[in-house]
């Protein structure tokens, strides 16, 4: 059996950080949404992928992918947005195994309103905690690591994202 490739000093520290700041930057961004529009990270999440699908609409399947999330949790997180009446849920014509989520006009609305505290957010605790460079360097960073995970098979998620998310 070959040896593992331990981490050295700079790849576990950067690693610890990393999970440091993915749990903080949780944290505080599912703290600002619960306070300001009662939804948790997750719920925004959908809100956000489903804005961006042709005419706020997309099958379950195709959103777990998107939202990076499991198909057992994005039914719970849409079981939660429909009951709150920001999201619907309807059999697809084309296949009917397949489910579609589609925003409401609620679903919009809230999303309207959540999006501007949500980006200053995003903002405050994420983009200003670097310089411009840096941060160009972390974005251009990031879009590299997302492309290698998807090729591993991480997510069918693809790169870049919603300046409101």
């Amino acid at each position: 059996m070959d040896e593992p490739r331990w981490l050295d000093e700079r790849e576990g520290r950067a690693w610890r950080n990393f999970l440091a700041i993915g749990g903080m930057l949780d944290r505080l961004v599912e703290q600002q949404l619960k306070e300001d529009a009662g939804l948790t990270h997750a719920q925004y999440a959908v809100l956000v992928w489903l804005s961006e699908a042709p005419g706020g609409e997309v099958r379950m399947t195709e959103l777990a992918g998107r939202a990076v999330i499991s198909k057992s949790g994005l039914t719970y997180q849409v079981g939660q947005l429909e009951k709150a009446g920001l999201v619907r849920r309807r059999s697809c014509e084309s296949d009917v195994r397949g489910i579609i989520a589609a925003l409401t006009d609620a679903g919009w609305a809230k999303l309207r309103e959540t999006a501007p505290g949500h980006a200053a957010r995003v903002r405050e605790v994420f983009v200003d905690g670097l310089d411009h460079d840096r941060f160009a360097n972390l974005a251009d960073s990031l879009e590299v690591l997302a492309a290698h995970l998807r090729a591993v098979g991480g997510s069918s998620t693809r790169s870049g994202g919603s300046n409101s998310n």
